[in-house]
């Protein structure tokens, strides 16, 4: 998956120029042409480079938590195809590149691919699509002759199996020439005879869309200053900086768009149009090294990935293809800790492994649960895949070791019922993780925990962490006050003494009323 975008931007020096998004997503579906007239979607990536990476069913668990529809895997893994069953979860199949010479040089073998890594989970697994290859031009160019061939042969295998799955391959967006302005853009000129027009002539023709890989972050880097960090952070533009297309005069107020429309024009100079364009990569580091990478940090990567959510959102297109909204991956889910390369490499997801956000997107203002404030809210509650046994032996810890506050969930008190293991086992697992400040690796409860942006607060059982403790006097959930006071808190009640600490209260209570009986009429 290699990135790093040759990008001319010698025409730049004259004009100056995401788990709650799944789920406003899922609430504000958006119109935009695509390979299956289906709404545009905000995706991740999942990379596998992991340390201790979730079990699929645990994976799966956490992707329902966060609301994620879609997803990219970048092979066709048994196991995860399997528990992605009846998930409602859309599956973008990728074929890895050290298998694209069999496929391309054999359509047996290609025919074999469609009927074991796909056909066997159709219809339960929706599949939506198959990637074949990552970034072929550039990461393995001796591929590339047998590339078509292996678009064409798997497509016909889909095909012959009475199935609708679109096939394309992800291309870097380094096969763009001179993307600014977009009108002027143009594919690689080596490459346009022998590869880029009959790969779209196969899109064209097969209702497929043209996938690629955009980040407005290596566009910024690279330009050594001429493009503005603002531009490629989607950040607010006065006019007079905004980038202006000399040929179109259309107005760019984000590197993102601009990059969008130096494809379509791209396709459009070699006579295709119609095509519609996903973006199967984009993101921003959230960690880099600062002498070379200063750029890559979590302030950036949030505002980014904010503003990119936002961005798909107000479904409003490119400037050059308004009724047009392309649908997106974000790369990544995970921080793939295991990844050779520069430290960035492993920095640009979402979560780390275990689960726990590396930042969380503000998308306040959008209609969802992380508007009017409520962002930086996560809880971390019991896993529904997780093992029933493994579920009390984590809840046994937290109440006990863990000096989680486990009150509330006692005969009579406001979370007892639903009185079950894992209902109890997500307020402890909760109350342990806002006692920890929510930090990494404190929701983990070998496996049994998940995070989740969804307040699992119901009726008066209000949980830690929740905005609803400002209006109600449960003081027992106030645990989420010990993110700033170093893991002490004044609510910190285990189990067994709540009760006498109300028997205390009355007790002194009813002394005061007596001595007020006694020398006055206050009470009459």
């Amino acid at each position: 998956m290699g990135r790093l975008m040759g990008i001319n931007i010698s025409t730049y020096s004259s004009i100056s120029p995401l788990f709650l998004l799944f789920h406003l997503l899922s609430l504000y579906p958006l119109p935009c042409l695509s390979a299956q007239n289906e709404s545009s979607f905000i995706g991740v990536t999942i990379g596998t480079s992991v340390s201790n990476l979730l079990s699929p069913t645990d994976l799966v668990s956490f992707l329902k938590a966060q609301q994620i529809t879609h997803v990219r895997l970048y092979d066709a893994d048994s196991s995860l195809l399997s528990s992605l069953a009846n998930t409602g979860i859309k599956v973008l199949v990728g074929v890895p590149n050290n298998e694209l010479i069999a496929l391309g040089s054999s359509t047996t073998t290609a025919s074999a691919w469609v009927t074991r890594h796909i056909v066997p989970y159709i219809p339960s697994t929706e599949i939506s699509g198959i990637a074949v290859g990552d970034e072929v031009p550039n990461s393995l160019p001796s591929a590339l002759p047998v590339l078509l061939p292996a678009l064409q042969s798997l497509r016909n295998a889909v095909l012959s199996n009475n199935l609708s799955i679109p096939v394309s391959t992800p291309l870097p967006f380094s096969l763009v020439e001179d993307p600014f302005p977009p009108s002027q853009s143009f594919f690689n000129n080596s490459l346009t005879q022998s590869f880029i027009i009959p790969l779209l002539g196969f899109l064209s023709n097969n209702s497929s869309p043209l996938m690629v890989n955009l980040y407005p972050y290596y566009a910024f880097m690279q330009s050594k200053g001429v493009v503005p960090l603002d531009n490629a952070l989607f950040k607010p533009l006065p006019p007079s900086l905004e980038m202006v297309d000399t040929n179109t005069l259309l107005h760019y107020t984000n590197v993102y768009d601009a990059m969008i429309d130096a494809v379509h024009f791209s396709m459009k100079n070699l006579n295709f149009t119609g095509i519609p364009v996903i973006v199967t990569e984009t993101g921003w580091p959230s960690y880099g090294d600062h002498s070379v990478e200063p750029y890559a940090t979590k302030d950036n990567a949030d505002t980014y990935n904010s503003n990119l959510v936002k961005h798909i959102l107000e479904h409003t297109g490119t400037p050059s293809h308004p009724e047009f909204t392309s649908s997106v991956y974000v790369y990544e889910l995970f921080n793939e800790d295991l990844r050779p390369g520069p430290i960035s490499e492993a920095n640009w997801g979402l979560f780390y492994g275990n689960g726990t956000p590396v930042y969380l997107l503000h998308v306040s203002g959008t209609g969802g649960f992380l508007a009017n404030d409520t962002t930086n809210q996560t809880f971390c509650v019991a896993s529904d895949e997780a093992d029933i046994k493994a579920v009390q032996a984590a809840l046994d810890w937290a109440c006990g070791p863990g000096r989680a506050n486990c009150s509330e969930i006692q005969p009579g008190e406001s979370c007892y019922n639903p009185n079950d293991v894992r209902s109890h086992a997500s307020y402890a697992f909760n109350s342990y993780y806002q006692m920890q400040g929510r930090g990494s690796g404190s929701c983990y409860f070998q496996g049994a925990g998940v995070v989740t942006t969804t307040d699992p607060s119901h009726g008066s059982c209000v949980f830690p962490g929740s905005k609803l403790l400002g209006s109600t006097s449960n003081t027992g959930s106030n645990t989420n006050q010990t993110a700033s006071n170093n893991g002490s808190s004044m609510f910190k009640i285990r189990k067994g003494e709540k009760n006498y600490s109300k028997q205390v209260l009355s007790l002194i209570l009813s002394i005061m009323m007596s001595f007020s009986l006694a020398t006055s009429n206050f009470w009459s």
